[in-house]
């Protein structure tokens, strides 16, 4: 999983309205569609880009497909999420702003 990918899929406002939605309770295009008061075509732009990211899975019921989140993915995202906010920061007093200019207050190419 890249998670650039998976952001950048997420972070359109719709998409992650769609995301919401259906964290809930499963819905079909035309459902997304009224409840979001967007057009069917632009719902289903959105759940292509989702559903290529491995986010969504859909499931056939008789002429419509209702689509589920992967929660998955979503704690997959959430574990490298986590899993950077505990990178330890390396110090070392010398080169503190990190370009070796050796000055401990602030540094000049800042």
């Amino acid at each position: 999983m890249e998670i650039q990918v998976i952001l950048k899929a997420l972070s359109d406002g719709t998409r992650l309205k769609i995301i919401e939605m259906l964290l809930h309770k499963n819905y079909c295009v035309r459902a997304i569609s009224r409840r979001l008061e967007i057009s069917e075509s632009a719902v289903s732009q959105h759940i292509k880009i989702l559903k290529e990211n491995g986010l969504l899975v859909g499931k056939k019921f008789g002429y419509f497909v209702h689509y589920d989140v992967n929660r998955d993915v979503l704690h997959q995202l959430a574990q490298e999420i986590e899993d950077l906010a505990n990178v330890e920061r390396k110090f070392n007093v010398s080169t503190e702003c990190g370009c070796n200019c050796n000055k401990k207050d602030k540094c000049n190419k800042e």
